[in-house]
């Protein structure tokens, strides 16, 4: 069992910064995150491709442990985006077929296509979460694709609507978790981006979906709500479109950004029965912070709730840094964790 986290813990969203002789960055960073398979990303020959993803992950592993992170994840080292590892993983899912969703910038972009019933016929990150459990003794999140988001990024052929299509999602999405937090995932965070992108969506049945997705998990959960990746989408809101309505779901953690937004905090009063995960590193910068500048973002959130209830992340999106950046910025997370810490 890890040993217990400390006040004001550190930790990634979830992705980190993939090696240059893994994926082909330049590729990645010139397209919008793929939603069907992007086989043509990966540098190594498929035969020997999970061996390479093992070793990155292990890479990623030891260097959120040397950065000092308490919260450790895999860095999403095997997937080409967020969603699609999962989504394409499905039954009902024609990937070879594929559809056509506006993205959140109002781009067509490929997607799956749902042309039967989604069913989740076996596990689908639980090597995952086993493989990361396996590299580190502190404790660990996993991250899955939430069920809003993935009705959204796919074309639904087969459904009477999106809201029966995001249901479906959320039975495939509520067996995952449960098997993930069997396998040793200490937390497991859907990511539900599309909760703020299309907020009438979302409340309409998105919510609803989410709960569907919680249903009977014993485990500790999080919700990541943000908008978008700073390295495709540029231009910030001055504020959450869709967030005061998860201070009332069953998820136990939610996971906001507010280095790159400079979001009025607030907003946390409407959260506060939740674990709030506050995203203080800027990624659309890659100058590294200093630990006094990530205090400073921390230490703004004091006003609205408790140092217990925060969890001190990155903004999300950190797989499109270079290593360099990626390093030094969590080593700053952590001296400024350090800092807070002595100040409490």
């Amino acid at each position: 069992m890890p040993a217990q986290t400390p006040v004001l813990p550190t930790s990634l969203v979830g992705s980190y910064a993939q090696p240059e002789w893994l994926i082909d960055r330049a590729k990645l960073a010139g397209r919008f995150p793929p939603r069907v398979r992007a086989r043509e990303l990966w540098r190594i020959e498929p035969e020997h491709l999970k061996e390479a993803q093992d070793d990155a992950t292990v890479l990623a592993i030891r260097a959120q442990e040397e950065a000092g992170l308490d919260i450790i994840t895999d860095g999403e080292m095997r997937r080409e985006s967020y969603s699609n590892h999962f989504a394409t993983a499905l039954e009902g899912v024609d990937t070879d077929n594929p559809g056509t969703a506006l993205d959140r910038s109002g781009h067509p972009n490929p997607v799956p296509r749902i042309a039967g019933p989604i069913e989740r016929t076996g596990p689908i990150e639980v090597e995952d979460v086993k493989f990361l459990r396996a590299h580190t003794d502190r404790t660990i999140k996993m991250t899955v694709p939430g069920p809003f988001t993935m009705s959204q990024q796919a074309q639904n052929d087969y459904y009477p609507d999106l809201e029966s299509a995001a249901m479906a999602y959320a039975a495939a999405v509520n067996a995952e978790i449960k098997d993930l937090h069997a396998a040793g995932a200490d937390i497991v965070q859907m990511d539900e981006p599309y909760m703020q992108a299309r907020p009438d969506d979302a409340r309409a049945y998105g919510l609803q979906a989410l709960e569907a997705a919680l249903d009977g998990v014993t485990g500790t959960t999080a919700v990541h709500i943000c908008f978008g990746y700073a390295a495709i989408i540029h231009e910030r809101p001055e504020g959450y479109s869709f967030l005061p309505e998860l201070g009332g779901c069953s998820a136990d953690q939610i996971s906001i950004e507010t280095a790159q937004s400079g979001l009025d905090l607030g907003v946390l009063s409407d959260l506060a029965d939740k674990t709030v995960i506050l995203g203080v590193i800027d990624l659309s910068d890659q100058e590294v912070e200093s630990a006094d500048v990530v205090a400073d973002r921390v230490r703004r959130a004091f006003h609205f709730t408790s140092p217990d209830k925060i969890t001190i992340a990155t903004d999300c999106g950190m797989k499109y840094l270079p290593r360099a950046s990626a390093e030094g910025k969590l080593r700053s997370m952590s001296a400024a964790a350090a800092t807070l810490r002595a100040e409490l």
